[in-house]
């Protein structure tokens, strides 16, 4: 089953390794038509301490890490950081006989 990856602002950077991320959703009330807005907190990993307050994060679903815990920070505006998905082996050794391949091949 895929890992859920959700974006939200960061609202406390205060704990150690730690950050609470505010997740807001929309959703159309189911008689009224109109769109609501639903926001939650999540409290989220982050390893080397580099979030701050205001900053735009995806956060990605992980085995629980504490009572709380259990979504880890693999972007911060934009940039990504972190232990993000991993290649397989078969994919990394197909892309490198892909390259080889390439690098052989007569250019005309």
């Amino acid at each position: 089953m895929p890992k859920r990856v959700l974006t939200g602002r960061v609202t406390s950077d205060k704990m150690d390794k730690t950050v609470t991320v505010l997740v807001d959703r929309r959703i159309m009330h189911p008689l009224y038509k109109k769109f609501i807005r639903r926001s939650k907190n999540y409290a989220a990993h982050d390893e080397e301490n580099l979030c701050q307050e205001g900053d735009l994060v995806r956060i990605e679903e992980c085995r629980p890490l504490s009572k709380r815990k259990t979504w880890i920070v693999v972007e911060r505006n934009g940039k990504s950081f972190g232990p993000g998905p991993t290649p397989r082996a078969s994919q990394v050794a197909h892309d490198a006989a892909a390259a080889s391949a390439d690098a052989s091949a007569p250019t005309a």
